[in-house]
């Protein structure tokens, strides 16, 4: 049984967690860690699922408020939600067969390169020019989604920064064209997973609904502010955020 109090303090963080993700990714970073502390005895499972509510719930609302407002590359981005959703949930039925205490390391020593490079390229993520052709945007997008897809079903933290940085970096579009496009692959992972927790009854819907309404409160007005203060905003709160990835996982490493 949740307690109000409970619930209230869960509601607050999937709002943070919302407004945080709808611009840079990494709401999970806020989320997760809530929901283990405040859901104590809660086999974990359930509560990835019921987290997955409020994340599809919140990253759709974001979706939605970009769209129409950032010129978002349908077939290519489309391409990669399709491939990623597949691939997150293979990545999901795999994950308890594979030691997941390896990631970890791997996870960290890129978000210091991706902050370092981010960082050191002040042009980085300010101009949207696509560099790729029309014919090879699909297929670097399904290679984005079959990586970064696979990754949010077996691991998870990180997803929405990593496909931040690979739109930017791959694909040549700004922050705020890669922040809507990765809301879209992520709407495809997120909706994978929560279909396999569905199907396997791990959701506590009494928490997960008042929580996604907060999420999608959150993800609008995150999304609201991306799209008014532009891209050197969303550069700066990305960089903090990756931040917080690396001490977080430097502590789960060497702590």
């Amino acid at each position: 049984m949740v307690t109000p109090v409970a619930l209230g303090l869960l509601c607050f963080f999937a709002f943070l967690a919302g407004f945080i993700d709808s611009i840079v990714g990494g709401g999970g970073l806020i989320q997760l860690p809530a929901m283990l502390l405040l859901l104590k005895g809660t086999p974990v499972p359930t509560i990835l699922g019921t987290g997955k509510v409020s994340s599809l719930m919140g990253t759709a609302a974001a979706l939605r408020s970009y769209a129409g407002k950032v010129p978002i590359r349908w077939r290519a981005v489309g391409t990669a939600a399709a491939v990623a959703g597949v691939f997150s949930f293979l990545g999901a039925r795999v994950v308890s067969q594979l030691p997941q205490e390896l990631l970890p390391p791997l996870v960290l020593g890129l978000l210091v390169a991706i902050a370092i490079y981010t960082f050191w390229r002040k042009d980085f993520g300010s101009l949207h020019a696509p560099r790729l052709s029309a014919q090879r945007e699909p297929l670097y997008g399904a290679l984005v989604g079959l990586i970064i897809g696979f990754y949010d079903g077996f691991f998870g933290p990180g997803t929405g920064s990593f496909l931040l940085f690979a739109f930017v970096g791959l694909f040549g579009y700004d922050f705020i064209t890669s922040s809507a496009s990765a809301k879209l692959v992520n709407v495809a992972t997120n909706l994978a997973a929560l279909l396999y927790f569905a199907y396997t009854g791990q959701i506590l819907w009494a928490v997960a609904l008042p929580m996604a309404l907060c999420n999608i409160l959150g993800s609008t007005l995150g999304a609201r502010l991306a799209l008014r203060h532009g891209t050197g905003f969303v550069r700066v709160l990305f960089l903090v955020v990756v931040s917080g990835f690396i001490v977080k996982l430097s502590l789960q490493v060497f702590g």
